[in-house]
């Protein structure tokens, strides 16, 4: 590799003065920073950014693990953050942790090795144990999707059981007393909380949490949905209304009806969770509880930015909670 002493001996030049044209050019005479410049462009020369984070104790990176890139709703978070990094002149290392504890305690501890500036996360460990271990390095972290006390960090979310009840109440609004509930693994907050939600809108129209059939898949994916929709058809008698954890599911759900026959939402009405793009674009555009993900990661990102910043010193740790929205379309409403 070519390093600043062949840029240097190139140019007839100090190394120092290398360094001062590459950071601060103002202190060098322009003939000189031609000249180094010059050099530079032929010898192909780009500065290492880890040795010069080394010697300045900063990473420029901030870290973003995700539970599924698979996922829109994640795509869209990445972009938020991703915008607020950029603007903040940092870059955004993203990771998948698939969902699984193991995966995510490796990232972690390679996100340690390389000292980032700070780490997004939504937390795959029920458990908590992974991020609990992460403290020790004195990396600071954000968790996105998901609530923290805030004597732990920041973190932002949406207020989740507010989302199943605003599904809930939608589909008891049109006339639906027999719900199913499809979701992930019940080990994840979010899959308790807006399960939570639709129990409290059956409760307030008197009905018991029996009221409300469960299916839990493994995880939170089209295959997943189109498992679940298989098992909902063996159901007797068969509901009326499907309310799934999120869009993905919600989107296999449909595929395994439309395979069946069964009519959409003439049959039976059906529920996703953060309106990601596809949603609209369905065979029946879905009817679906909005997140808003972009914010979300760019709200996110800044206060990492501003905890780890030049405002570290007054920064304090913040819970924000978004609201849901529910976007009724098709899927939901009969002729």
């Amino acid at each position: 590799m070519v390093g600043i002493k062949d840029v240097a001996r190139q140019a007839g030049v100090s190394v120092g003065t290398v360094s001062n044209v590459i950071n601060r050019p103002d202190m060098v005479a322009q003939g000189t920073r031609d000249r180094v410049r010059a050099a530079i462009e032929r010898l192909g020369y780009v500065r290492s950014e880890s040795a010069r984070q080394l010697r300045a104790g900063r990473s420029r990176i901030i870290s973003l693990l995700v539970l599924d890139m698979a996922n829109p709703f994640f795509v869209d978070v990445a972009s938020g953050a991703e915008r607020a990094a950029r603007e903040a002149g940092l870059g955004v290392m993203v990771c998948n942790s698939a969902q699984s504890p193991d995966e995510e305690a490796d990232y972690l501890a390679l996100f340690a090795e390389h000292r980032v500036r700070g780490v997004l996360v939504t937390p795959a460990d029920a458990t908590g144990a992974n991020l609990r271990g992460f403290r020790r390095h004195d990396i600071p972290f954000v968790f996105v999707d998901r609530e923290v006390p805030t004597a732990e960090g920041c973190s932002v979310s949406v207020d989740d059981v507010e989302g199943g009840a605003l599904a809930g109440r939608h589909l008891l609004a049109q006339g639906h007393l027999g719900l199913v509930y499809v979701s992930g693994s019940m080990r994840l907050p979010q899959c308790q909380d807006r399960r939570a939600g639709v129990r409290a809108a059956l409760a307030e129209h008197g009905l018991p949490p029996e009221a409300l059939q469960h299916i839990e898949t493994e995880r939170l994916d089209v295959a997943a949905g189109r498992d679940a929709g298989a098992r909902l058809l063996g159901l007797s008698p068969r509901p009326t209304a499907v309310f799934c954890a999120n869009d993905l599911l919600a989107l296999g759900v449909l595929q395994a009806l439309f395979a069946a026959g069964v009519s959409v939402p003439g049959e039976l009405a059906l529920v996703g969770y953060d309106d990601i793009e596809f949603a609209a674009a369905a065979a029946v555009p879905l009817t679906s509880v909005r997140q808003p993900a972009f914010r979300m990661g760019r709200t996110a990102a800044d206060l990492l930015i501003e905890e780890t910043g030049e405002d570290a010193a007054v920064h304090q740790h913040r819970r924000i909670v978004f609201q849901p929205e529910l976007v009724v379309r098709d899927s939901t409403l009969r002729a």
